[in-house]
């Protein structure tokens, strides 16, 4: 995942590792060889166009939304097409109210047809708050929950790692996180919930407990699962 900065000489560009201690937890009962936490990409604001979420103080979110609404006002004296008028009066309407366009509740149609404008509100962003400054780490998870995504955990004795997701993925797309090749001959995904996980003691005694869940490729992933892809190699 991509994460651009704008406003926040904090967060230095270049990769980071998100922590975070509920795969701690899991890795103090596995013990596993190797604990992989999240990555990141920290980006400067030039880069923002090919980010995947913008992080930003409220001074410089407000320039963000201005940027936009001179595109949308450009563009609008430029249309022709009954459609992107109305798309883009839309726009301009959220803008004036200094609304992020991501958080205005457009349709998917709408959010597909702003894709090649490359509208920078159109992207999740998050304002960080002047508390959020004290911890570099607890600023990223938070870029990471409000721009929509969870984790997932996978665990044994070699590994313990948070795989990223986006809210509401599947089983099958959770499966393409790790590997193309898990994805193409899924079968089953054995599924614990972390809080099931924890308060047995790891991966056996949740069995034992009847705890761990075959689920189909449609069930929707929920944050800190245990999740185990069962695939035809």
């Amino acid at each position: 995942m991509k994460i651009s900065v704008a406003g926040l000489p904090e967060l230095n560009p270049g990769k980071h590792n998100v922590k975070d201690e509920r795969l701690d937890q899991v890795d103090s009962i596995t013990r596993a060889k190797k604990k992989t936490y999240i990555q990141v990409e920290v980006v400067a604001e030039e880069g923002a166009i090919d980010a995947d979420a913008l992080l930003t103080t409220k001074d410089s979110a407000a320039d963000l939304i201005l940027k936009d609404l001179e595109f949308v006002e450009t563009r609008l004296s430029r249309a022709t097409d009954a459609a992107e008028k109305g798309l883009f009066n839309k726009l301009k309407s959220i803008l004036e109210k200094e609304q992020f366009i991501f958080s205005a509740g457009l349709s998917n149609e709408e959010k597909q047809a702003l894709v090649k404008y490359g509208l920078l509100t159109a992207k999740a962003v998050i304002v960080a708050e002047a508390k959020d400054l004290e911890d570099k780490n607890l600023l990223l998870l938070k870029a990471l929950k409000e721009s929509g995504f969870i984790s997932f955990f996978t665990t044994g004795e070699k590994e313990t790692r948070a795989w990223l997701i986006r809210c509401g993925a599947n089983a099958w797309e959770a499966s393409g996180a790790i590997h193309s090749d898990i994805q193409q001959g899924f079968i089953r995904a054995e599924i614990i919930a972390f809080k099931d996980f924890i308060e047995c003691g790891g991966e056996n005694k949740a069995k034992q407990a009847g705890k761990m869940r075959l689920e189909p490729k449609e069930y929707v992933m929920q944050d800190c699962d245990l999740a185990n892809f069962r695939f035809n190699k």
